[in-house]
């Protein structure tokens, strides 16, 4: 009888002194780090801050973007990659998640992530690209941009967010597609790129809308053509290479949010579900309004299968551009 006594005041003590059920396991307890691989003012850096702040207010727990730049966003990503899959290290993505390994692979060095190596929880947007040059410049047209590059091949420069990057890879599909050949100055980010084609350092630049729609309005800036399947809503004026008879120049800068490989699948359907309520937010919605931006929301199975349709897409592509020889 004292035995069982004994075992009864012992299970008393554990269940007292145990937390409650799920206290332990409860997410999020602790701040988010959203990392954008890119600097600030670029297309991820201006996406990330929205999505931080529709996440805190449906987790009502603190959420904030962290910068992690360098090598197009391999840095950034890489880190992500590698990180504890507890939920509280997430990654705003761009197309170029998905060329950077390939880009590695073309250069034989091991790559410094793999696109296994992430959980894919939304995808925020889907922009097409924009060819802008400065308005100064004396190119009208896309039609007299391209035939400019044809009488001076390696000329005419462009910046980009870093070699291989999405900014990069939008101007060699259209440089492969036209038959031109244009000088890369790459930059680490898209907000440099543009503080650089600004500055009148450089001749072009490939952006998604976003990022140049303000110079675009205040007259620094001229858009010549869009690398979408139609034309941006924004710029109804502005044709598509595909109208303009290059369709293997097709380009989008999507970006969607990634958590490491290995994440916790409660971590993983409380993020799901909070990106869906948070994308439904006004605030988030005016946000990417002004913006320009428009919202392609895909979870699940079907952002599965765009990511892994993109990926494919990209990988190609970046066998067909090779190996890029940078001159500075």
């Amino acid at each position: 009888m004292k035995i069982i006594r004994a075992a009864t005041l012992l299970t008393l003590l554990l269940l007292v002194a145990a937390p409650p059920a799920g206290a332990q396991d409860a997410y999020p307890s602790r701040p988010i780090a959203l990392v954008a691989p890119f600097p600030p003012g670029g297309v991820a850096d201006l996406t990330a801050r929205p999505v931080a702040a529709a996440l805190e207010k449906v987790l009502k727990n603190p959420v904030g973007v962290v910068n992690k730049t360098g090598a197009a966003g391999a840095v950034g990503m890489q880190y992500v990659a590698t990180s504890k899959p507890d939920g509280y290290t997430l990654l705003l993505a761009l197309s170029s998640i998905s060329i950077i390994p390939e880009a590695d692979k073309l250069f034989g060095r091991q790559p410094a992530f793999t696109v296994d190596q992430f959980e894919p929880l939304a995808l925020i947007s889907a922009d097409p690209t924009i060819l802008v040059v400065p308005a100064d410049k004396p190119w009208k047209t896309a039609k007299d941009f391209i035939e400019d590059a044809r009488k001076r091949p390696g000329q005419i420069s462009f910046s980009s967010s870093g070699v291989y990057g999405t900014l990069h890879m939008a101007m060699e599909l259209l440089s492969h597609a036209a038959g031109i050949k244009l000088r890369h100055v790459p930059y680490a980010g898209a907000g440099p790129a543009l503080t650089a084609i600004l500055g009148g350092h450089v001749d072009a630049l490939a952006s998604g809308p976003a990022v140049v729609l303000p110079h675009i309005k205040s007259g620094k800036l001229r858009p010549l053509a869009g690398w979408g399947d139609t034309r941006v809503a924004a710029l109804p004026d502005v044709p598509t290479f595909k109208e303009l008879g290059y369709p293997d120049a097709e380009f989008y800068i999507w970006a969607g949010v990634f958590a490491p490989r290995g994440t916790p699948e409660s971590a993983l359907a409380r993020l799901r579900g909070a990106l869906r309520e948070a994308v439904e937010d006004p605030a988030f919605k005016g946000a990417m309004d002004k913006l320009q931006t428009p919202i392609a929301f895909k979870q699940g199975a079907e952002f599965q299968r765009f990511f892994e349709t993109d990926a494919r897409r990209l990988a190609e592509g970046v066998r067909k551009v090779g190996k890029i020889e940078i001159k500075k």
